[in-house]
């Protein structure tokens, strides 16, 4: 049976009259403590464009800029993507954009500075996630996926993987993220 794509609100309530399954998703995930990520950051970063998208792109985790905007690839590594899909003729708004981990992995800087210093989640990090990109992709149900990083492609695929061997490979979907 197919998920609804909208649910209205109960009268009385304010706001927008409809909300989205994924809106919903997005605000279970704000109060995510699954990992101790969730202490050290500013708040949870969930995916967002088109929540009917037929491509969905997968990051491995939002950076510094990205947690204090609450938004995915708005940073440096975002500028990078927005060039590239404007040179591909894409246009991001009728795109998914989401990451494996939801929440950003820092260090302080050793040099005494104030700047966060991006970590590469462990697999814990990254397993604790998996529930809400499970979700988004069953929601979306896009046609293809791409992962932008062994992170993105280990979570996505569910197993080892490594650029070198997989670099502009498909591979088939995994059922694991079809709906129930």
């Amino acid at each position: 049976m197919p998920l609804p794509r909208r649910i209205r609100l109960a009268r009385g309530v304010r706001g927008q009259d409809t909300v989205t399954p994924l809106e919903t998703l997005r605000r279970k995930a704000a109060g995510c403590t699954a990992c101790p990520l969730y202490r050290h950051t500013t708040q949870t970063v969930f995916g967002e464009g088109d929540g009917r998208a037929r491509s969905v792109l997968v990051g491995e985790q939002p950076g510094h800029e990205e947690d204090l905007a609450g938004r995915p690839f708005v940073g440096s590594a975002g500028r990078l993507l927005d060039r590239a899909l404007g040179e591909a003729g894409l246009d991001r708004s009728r795109l998914y954009v989401t990451n494996a981990v939801k929440h950003f992995k820092w260090r302080k800087d050793r040099s005494g500075g104030k700047r966060r210093i991006h970590e590469r989640p462990s697999q814990s990090e990254v397993e604790a996630c998996r529930p809400w990109l499970e979700q988004e992709l069953s929601l979306i149900r896009p046609e293809v996926i791409v992962c932008l990083g062994v992170t993105a492609a280990q979570a996505v695929l569910q197993r080892r993987v490594t650029i070198s061997a997989s670099r502009a490979s498909p591979s088939p979907r995994r059922r694991a993220f079809a709906p129930a």
